[in-house]
This record gives C-alpha cells, structure tokens and sequence, in this order.
C-alpha cells in the first residue's frame, strides 16, 4: 500500500502531536491519511492554445504520448492517493473516456497477446468521478463543486499546468509538510524566471507560515522569493471558508485566494518549497519546453530528439 496510507507509524511524535492537541486519536489521525482525496480542476477554455482547444481538452494535449493530465494522476496515485475528482466542462468528456476503460482495444489486444499495449491503455489503479462546473465563475467556484466529494477531510488540489517530476511526488511533499503542522499547504518556487508572473506569499518570521499572497507584483515589489503555484493542500476549515465567502459574493468571477488569506491570518497556512523539477505547461512556449524536457527523461526519446536536432539538449 502507498505511504499516505500506511497510518502514523515511523513518523515524529511531533507529527502526530500536532493532531492530538487537536483532538484527534492516534485512529483518527490514521483514517484521516487513508482518507485523503485529490481534485483537479480542469474546467477552462484553454484559450492559450488555439485553435486546438476548440475540440481537444487542453489537458489532454501529450507529451509525446501520454496526456498531460496523466502526469497528475500518476502523482496523486505515487502519493497515496485513490480517489481523485476531476472538476471539468460540458466540453472535456474526452477525459471521461481516456481514464475508463477501452473495451474494444483491449478485446483486440488481448486476442493478439499483446500485453504491452494492454499496460498502456489500462485505466489508473483509482477511483475517478466527475463533476461539471456548469458555469465558468472562477477557482473559487469551482472548488465548491467539490464540496459534497471532501466532506471534513484535508485534501490535494492540482492545476493540471504544473507538472512535477522527482524522487518524491508533490502531492507526497504536501502530504508530509501538513503531517508536521495540520494546516492548509501552499506548493511554492524559490525565485522562478518571470516572477511577477506569479502569487508571491508573505512569510512570516518563523520562516514556515504564510501571512499573505501578492498577486503579480510590480517589479521590485515582491514580499518575498516565493512564488505559489498550481497545487495546494487544503484543511476542511478552507471549503468552509470559501462557502461563507460565496454567500457574500455578487457578481464576476470568485477566486479561492481570499479563503488562503482568512485562513493565513489566523495562522493556517504555511508553505512549502517544491522539491524536484516543475514544468509549466499553461502557455505554448512552456509547453513545448515541457515536451523536450520530458523526452529527455526517456532513454529511446532522447536519442530521437538527439538525431533531430543533430546534438545533445543541455
């Protein structure tokens, strides 16, 4: 069984001290970590890449073979994580189909004997459920519709334009920084190009916690070197936050921000500084630099992309 679901043995008493101040037995501690769920929210136009998001989901465009989203089930799944809601669009069905199973290809291809082509097109060893957000009305909202899947649980949220390659998936890496403190968890880069591209957090004196988030800062403006970036571990007190947020709001798109900042002044959010290699794939460029650097990775990729380019990619 994966690491999130092996229960509080091996771990600091610090650990698991933090939940017993809170209330929390030893059991209940260990039910929370096998509890722990995922959510990707995939619900945009992915406008970035027309033309071919007026029929393809953007996160289903490849690197190489595999769709980009896959990377993220793969973390979720390497992390401990076996129930995963996807938060999708009237017009990202494809995704749907991609993570069920293919009965006709697998019929032909175990007629064949071919084994390897059944291990590529089998579905992920989780369950996957789908929620539509019926209108584009922001992250806020579109967390909301996860509401009813989390009930009182922590939980991992991805933006499918991040991916991580490392020893030790993201998602695990959350996982462990929330197994020390109990609060929501912010995934952040030390000093990323282009950085007030970003939300850039406040860090408090005690070098752990967050106290605020500068969305795109001026230049020379930035509250600190850490910019947060698409993946977050969310405590049960954050969708609480957000819906107390949502009775307030009246028109326009609502953001998830506002419910981190409530949380951050009460001293419920600290940050984590991602460990392992990010790739952004939210824009054509990244995207493309994503491919290579993937293809990398790969021994017999790797070789195709030296023969075409004539020389080693740095």
């Amino acid at each position: 069984m994966a690491a999130a679901a092996a229960g509080p043995q091996g771990r600091s008493g610090e650990s698991l001290g933090v939940f017993l101040l809170a209330g929390l037995s030893e059991q209940s501690f260990s039910a929370i970590l096998r509890a722990m769920k995922g959510v990707i929210v995939a619900a945009g136009y992915g406008t970035r890449f027309l033309p071919v998001t007026k029929t393809i989901p953007k996160e289903m465009l490849p690197l190489v073979t595999r769709p980009s989203i896959d990377f993220i089930v793969e973390e979720f799944i390497s992390s401990g994580i076996t129930e995963i809601l996807f938060i999708t669009s009237r017009r990202k069905k494809a995704l749907e189909d991609y993570f069920d199973r293919e009965v006709e290809l697998e019929t032909a291809f175990r007629a064949a004997g071919d084994e390897k082509k059944l291990a590529k097109i089998a579905p992920p060893r989780a369950q996957c459920y789908f929620v539509r957000q019926t209108e584009m009305r922001g992250t806020g909202h579109a967390l909301l519709q996860a509401r009813a899947f989390i009930g009182k649980d922590p939980f991992i949220v991805a933006y499918p334009d991040d991916l991580h390659f490392g020893e030790v998936p993201l998602a695990r890496q959350l996982i462990q920084a929330w197994e020390k403190t109990g609060c929501t968890v912010l995934a952040t880069l030390h000093d990323p190009p282009d950085i007030n591209r970003y939300g850039i957090i406040s860090i408090a004196p005690d070098g752990l916690h967050v106290t605020g988030i500068v969305e795109k800062p001026a230049p020379g403006q930035e509250p600190s070197r850490e910019a947060s970036i698409g993946r977050f571990l969310y405590t049960p007190d954050f969708l609480d936050e957000l819906a107390s947020q949502w009775k307030q709001h009246r028109e326009g798109e609502f953001f998830h921000t506002p419910a981190v900042l409530a949380l951050a002044k009460k001293g419920r959010v600290v940050f984590h500084r991602v460990e392992g290699q990010r790739l952004d794939t939210g824009e054509p460029g990244g995207y493309l630099e994503a491919i290579i650097r993937y293809a990398q990775s790969v021994p017999e990729l790797s070789k195709e992309l030296e023969r075409i380019l004539g020389h080693r990619v740095p």
